[in-house]
């Protein structure tokens, strides 16, 4: 396996890559990753991935209720 695959693994490469629609949308930190997490889950961590993208949906749903 090279040094690219683990950068660029396969189950980013469906249609534009993760980071360049995270990078297209000036996604922030936290959403970049509820979007990264939602992608793979499927193909590397399963339910780790999904309640990795929940806590940063909870944490931006603290920060929308604190800038309400």
């Amino acid at each position: 396996m090279s040094e690219n695959s683990f950068i660029n693994p396969d189950y980013y490469k469906n249609g534009i890559e993760v980071y360049r629609f995270i990078e297209s949308h000036n996604l922030n930190y936290a959403e970049g990753n509820i979007i990264k997490y939602i992608v793979r889950h499927k193909y590397k961590n399963g339910l780790e991935d999904l309640k990795k993208a929940r806590r940063y949906l909870d944490f931006l749903e603290e920060q929308y209720d604190q800038n309400k």
